[in-house]
């Protein structure tokens, strides 16, 4: 009971008057320390506590979770997008022969000292590191900035042993990593995430743009972005919309929990069209962003339907530098609605989206129907550039970081130009020769559903009177690797285009060279182009109800 006085002491049972707390927490208390006692291998206290506390919110929503202090380290680096070390991902060889830099952020200590994609850590600080796990050597890179670490890495263009001192320094990850010109007069952003500090990245970019021509019409990308501060999106929103303006309300069952917030200056682009870019992974303060354009009639979505969450998290100090990360509020957008897609009220609804019977209908300022439950419906959809999973698989495995190590160190001078680099075609027969001896694990979909029906064939014994049309189409079908290098070369170049562009050119290379033939981006800049239209949609379309 003392641990149940200690809570009544805290204040914390303000909360609630609830003698079932009180037990329970009781309950609690009594069970770790049999367990600790008693049972019959000698148990950690950490892990019963770790493991009791995901038993607690196991059936809430998947965003609310105890964190122990390592853990809240790594949600502070996503959460603000800095941290103290050399400035580098790094990744584990797919033969686990040792862990690579696998990129360089620009301007960073390890871009500085002339670390390149590829060069495989021997020793840090003086230890062996080569049987290291890439979060083993993650940690030893991390440290106070200031500080120096001593590394030997085996280079990647000479296969020789070089040793660097370099200094850590504090890293932050660009949340707006590429901004430019797509066409005369149409600018482009690329907004990964909402970590601190980026609506100061989005507006010295929008100020160069601005700087260096006519800004007419600007494509925002939220693609993939997962979302982050609240008041990142609110300041961003700043930029666009009348001062004043509300954009985002908050409401959870305790008044603290409750807040509307407004944009607090006046905007830099407050007539500029605008048409912000989303898909299935466009969540969170990102849909805060995007659903107040199309709420308040001020830009034009386009893509797919976005992921769906409406749902606000806090974080509360427990003790011993734990923490619980829970969900405290709803957010709703300025038409009133709320984009929550999976109901988690009750733990059998974990993965059960909105019944389409309470889904709800509600009007943009201009008067258009938009709904709430699904997520945000695109203006203008457009179907996602299609990559195989046999392209995907190749990358996975590693196969195409290990061709193009061996491609740099055949092209040691080669200069990239983002817009238009491309492999020859002699290049990719090499890599075709390259693939000749490698195993890919993979079999279409379309081979496992032909498998499938030969096997249901089978069983209900049609196999006889099918088998020389099931034959036929086995014969058509191949999965041969050669064959499949072929189908899909295009898929293939391009993630090979990629990684060379980010040997030399850095991420916002890749992103300067993958928006060239980006179908979404295509469409909008159509748009953008098209005045009339666009106009039209904002007056006139409704969205999708699901």
């Amino acid at each position: 009971m003392a641990v149940v006085a200690a809570v009544v002491a805290s204040g914390l049972w303000a909360v609630r008057d609830d003698f079932g707390l009180g037990r329970n927490i009781e309950i609690m208390v009594n069970m770790m320390r049999e367990l600790s006692v008693q049972y019959v291998d000698e148990l950690s206290a950490d892990d019963l506590m770790r493991d009791g506390a995901a038993g607690m919110v196991r059936n809430l929503d998947p965003y609310t979770a105890y964190m122990s202090e390592s853990e809240m380290t790594e949600f502070e680096f996503q959460a603000t997008g800095k941290y103290g070390g050399i400035g580098a991902t790094i990744r584990m060889k797919r033969d686990s022969s040792g862990v690579v830099i696998a990129q360089p952020y620009k301007g960073t200590p390890s871009d500085k000292a002339g670390l390149k994609i590829g060069d495989r850590f021997v020793m840090i600080d003086g230890e062996d590191v080569t049987k290291c796990t890439s979060d083993q050597i993650s940690s030893k890179l991390k440290g106070t900035p200031g500080t120096k670490v001593r590394l030997a890495v085996r280079r990647v263009m000479t296969g020789e042993v070089e040793e660097f001192e370099i200094e850590r320094a504090r890293i932050a990850v660009p949340g707006v990593p590429y901004a430019g010109y797509v066409e005369d007069g149409i600018a482009y952003i690329r907004h990964d995430d909402f970590s601190d500090g980026c609506y100061d990245e989005m507006r010295a970019h929008i100020e160069r743009l601005r700087q260096s021509g006519e800004l007419r019409g600007l494509i925002l990308d939220y693609r993939d972005n997962g979302g982050g501060s609240v008041n990142e999106a609110v300041k961003i929103l700043s930029m666009f919309v009348p001062k004043g303006t509300e954009v985002v309300t908050m409401k959870g069952r305790t008044d603290r929990s409750k807040r509307a917030y407004a944009t607090e200056s006046n905007p830099v682009l407050g007539d500029v069209p605008i048409v912000a870019l989303i898909n299935g992974n466009s969540a969170s303060a990102s849909e805060i962003v995007c659903g107040a354009l199309q709420d308040l009639d001020r830009g034009v979505l386009v893509g797919q339907r976005s992921y769906g969450k409406g749902l606000v998290q806090s974080v509360t100090p427990l003790a011993y530098n734990s923490y619980l990360k829970l969900t405290t509020a709803k957010y709703y957008i300025p038409s009133g609605r709320c984009v929550q897609r999976i109901n988690y009220q009750h733990s059998s609804a974990r993965d059960e989206n909105v019944p389409d019977s309470l889904i709800t209908e509600y009007k943009t300022r201009n008067g258009r129907k938009v709904y709430d439950g699904n997520g945000l419906a695109p203006d203008l959809k457009v179907e996602p550039d299609y990559i195989s999973t046999f392209a995907v698989m190749l990358y996975n495995l590693g196969y195409v970081e290990d061709f193009l190590d061996e491609y740099v160190r055949r092209n040691p001078e080669l200069k990239v130009d983002n817009k238009t680099f491309a492999i020859t075609d002699e290049e990719y027969d090499r890599f075709v020769e390259f693939m000749a001896d490698k195993d890919v694990p993979y079999q279409s979909q379309t081979r496992l559903a032909l498998d499938m029906l030969k096997r249901t064939a089978k069983q209900e014994r049609y196999d006889e009177a099918f088998a020389e049309e099931l034959e036929l189409i086995s014969q058509k079908l191949k999965d041969e690797k050669l064959d499949n290098l072929r189908t899909y070369r295009a898929e293939v170049e391009e993630l090979l285009n990629n990684d060379i562009v980010l040997r030399h050119n850095y991420y916002e290379g890749v992103v300067e060279h993958s928006i060239v033939g980006d179908s979404t981006v295509i469409k909008a800049v159509e748009l953008l182009r098209d005045g009339e239209r666009y106009r039209k949609i904002l007056q006139e379309q409704d969205t999708e109800k699901k």
